[in-house]
């Protein structure tokens, strides 16, 4: 008998993160403002968002969103104006790096460092 060979499904997962440097003070210290941008990186990255918890920390903020495909985290130090940004995806229609160039934009980073991960997985 001839084996059967059984097609399974690929994990698709792909992290963009890095460290936004210069920022704009004001806008590190704002939660509301820090949640909204999240939403519209999401949405620019076709991402669906689940929930957003922020805390403020000192001046800063953390701020985590849970997305029907994973998460994206952004981790503020207004003092220092910078902050750290982390898009991780597992869905294959999804564009983390599209995602991480909207907040790098709207956060008013003037230098930046980016990485990208492939984080995928066959069964």
């Amino acid at each position: 008998m001839m084996g059967v060979e059984l097609a399974f499904p690929k994990v698709v997962g792909k992290q963009v993160y890095g460290s936004l440097y210069d920022c704009e003070e004001d806008v590190l210290k704002d939660t509301k403002r820090l949640e909204q941008i999240i939403k519209e990186a999401a949405d620019v990255g076709n991402m669906n968002i689940l929930d957003i918890k922020s805390w403020k920390i000192g001046e800063g903020v953390s701020v985590v969103a849970i997305i029907l495909e994973s998460h994206i985290t952004v981790h503020t130090w207004p003092e220092y104006r910078f902050a750290t940004v982390d898009v991780y995806s597992c869905g294959p229609h999804t564009s983390p790096l599209k995602a991480f160039n909207y907040i790098v934009e709207k956060l008013g980073a003037k230098k930046y460092t980016i990485n990208e991960a492939d984080r995928s997985s066959e069964f």
